[in-house]
């Protein structure tokens, strides 16, 4: 699923100032907050989708790539040890735009609404898969339906954990607030520590009749098809964060995420070299000598480049724009095509004694500094 405009997830224009852009993230930030939509998975996804697109149009120099290239220019993102995506943690939303929220909700740490009550949200493991990518997938792109086996909100409670979804009682230890204060005499006087209610958890609620069929947990294992969107570009190792597809927490809490490793199945003909792509190619001396048309593959089907004559083993041609994008930019890299002249291991009497004649030529003896570059000589050509 393609990613919606972030000017119209915050219901603002291009031109809107800082200002607009703060307050229309306030709103909606507030308008779908967790602690105002417990249990709405919808209302989860908008609040992050707000965060995300504020992350990215209150900082100008995102905001000037975005309005340049669109998502495809958030590549940023992007990498080894991140995701793509522009998926954000609730830890993420709450660390940085906190503040935003004025008193209504702080910081993560203490659960959302940790500035008035303290109850604490469960939030659900991330879970990690593998992709494997052709390199024609890579150029263009890819949808992928995946089957994960993870934990999702049961159905028969809808993820509350208790029968019929209505039977809680305030917590009597911590009186709803999810964490008990206790004070202890030192040498050094009175000490006040404050830490999750053992009771409910930090949930500031008890089950008084639990579900038969998640046991109270709010969460049974199954399995689920995602669907994944993969960018063109994207290189082995690199990670995709699909925010909130990762196991279910329990009784309402925030899921995790789903953490995408790509991983690239080698092409039979073609190696990746960054966005460049290299190709040996074989020809014959004869071919060498008086040049030739050859066809080489490409992603995209066959390409036939000229052979010049006179080519000399170990010349490479570039065919621009038929590599590989990058993820964070448009253009492509190009295909690398070596030459190689293949030197026959078996040959006839016949044969011999043309070649005993050929090698008798002076047109035929090797003659580096009048016909032919040096190896580092080539490779310069080849990168400038």
């Amino acid at each position: 699923m393609s990613k919606r405009d972030y000017y119209e997830v915050l219901g603002v224009a291009k031109d809107a100032t800082p200002e607009q852009i703060k307050k229309a993230y306030r709103q909606k930030a507030l308008k779908y907050h967790p602690d105002k939509n417990q249990g709405d998975a919808e209302a989860e996804a908008r609040f992050k989708e707000a965060a995300e697109a504020y992350e990215v149009l209150s900082n100008p120099e995102k905001k000037a790539r975005y309005d340049h290239y669109g998502h495809a220019g958030m590549g940023n993102n992007f990498g080894g040890g991140g995701g793509f995506g522009g998926g954000m943690s609730m830890e993420d939303i709450f660390s940085q735009f906190g503040d935003i929220f004025g008193g209504f909700g702080g910081g993560f740490g203490g659960g959302f609404g940790g500035g008035r009550t303290g109850r604490r949200v469960n939030k659900g493991s991330n879970l990690r898969i593998k992709v494997r990518l052709s390199l024609e997938e890579i150029l263009l792109g890819a949808e992928k339906k995946i089957k994960v086996n993870k934990y999702t909100a049961c159905n028969t409670c809808k993820g509350t954990g208790a029968k019929d979804g209505s039977a809680f009682n305030t917590c009597h230890t911590c009186n709803g607030m999810g964490r008990v204060t206790r004070v202890t005499n030192t040498f050094l006087g009175q000490m006040q520590t404050t830490s999750t209610c053992p009771q409910c958890s930090g949930e500031g609620k008890v089950i008084t009749d639990k579900c038969t069929a998640c046991y109270g947990n709010g969460i049974v294992k199954q399995e689920e098809v995602i669907n994944i969107s993969i960018p063109p570009g994207v290189s082995e190792g690199m990670q995709l964060s699909l925010s909130g597809k990762g196991n279910a927490a329990p009784r309402g809490g925030i899921s995790g995420d789903l953490i995408v490793l790509v991983e690239e199945t080698p092409h039979p003909k073609l190696i990746r070299d960054g966005n460049n792509l290299l190709h040996d190619h074989y020809i014959s001396f004869p071919q060498a000598v008086m040049g030739t048309s050859i066809e080489v593959p490409t992603l995209e089907g066959k390409a036939r480049i000229k052979i010049e004559p006179g080519t000399q083993g170990g010349k490479v041609l570039r065919l621009k724009g038929k590599g590989l994008p990058s993820v964070n930019a448009y253009g492509r890299g190009d295909l690398l095509v070596n030459i190689n002249i293949w030197t026959p291991q078996q040959f006839s009497k016949e044969e011999k004694e043309v070649l005993e004649q050929l090698d008798q030529s002076e047109n035929f003896k090797p003659n580096p500094g009048k016909s032919d570059k040096s190896f580092f000589e080539r490779m310069k050509d080849v990168f400038n």
